[in-house]
């Protein structure tokens, strides 16, 4: 039974340049697992396979990579976290985020519950954040 990241105990975190809190959860939603980001009165969805999908794709890139955050309706930096998160290209061919309308942020959120898990680092500066695996 895990002790943190159920709905009843979820992950407290920090935005990468450590100036909001969120917490995080998984559950199932349509039969599918899934990652609740919960930021203040605002819950984004995430696929659940992006933690492992991220982790493998940080590995092969054997770099820093930039997070690059953006929202569902501007357009993310080419070569970042984000960019990667809604690529075509990547294991899910498109969004890792599920709710029309706030797909984007990948690259804010998800980095810092990886950093938590132990699968990477995530630099914490002001802007420009960068992460890579562990």
């Amino acid at each position: 039974m895990p002790t943190e990241g159920t709905k009843e105990k979820p992950w407290k975190l920090k935005t990468p340049p450590l100036t909001s809190d969120y917490e995080m959860y998984k559950d199932v939603k349509d039969g599918k697992e899934v990652i609740f980001c919960v930021v203040g009165k605002t819950t984004l969805i995430y696929d659940a396979s992006c933690l492992k999908d991220l982790h493998t794709m940080l590995k092969k890139h054997g770099d820093w990579m930039e997070l690059g955050s953006a929202d569902e309706q501007k357009p993310a930096k080419e070569g970042t976290v984000e960019a990667w998160g809604r690529s075509e290209k990547n294991p899910v061919s498109g969004w890792y985020g599920l709710k029309k309308g706030l797909r984007g942020r990948f690259g804010m959120y998800i980095p810092p519950l990886m950093e938590k898990l132990g699968l990477a680092v995530v630099t914490h500066d002001p802007k420009g954040n960068k992460m890579r695996a562990r």
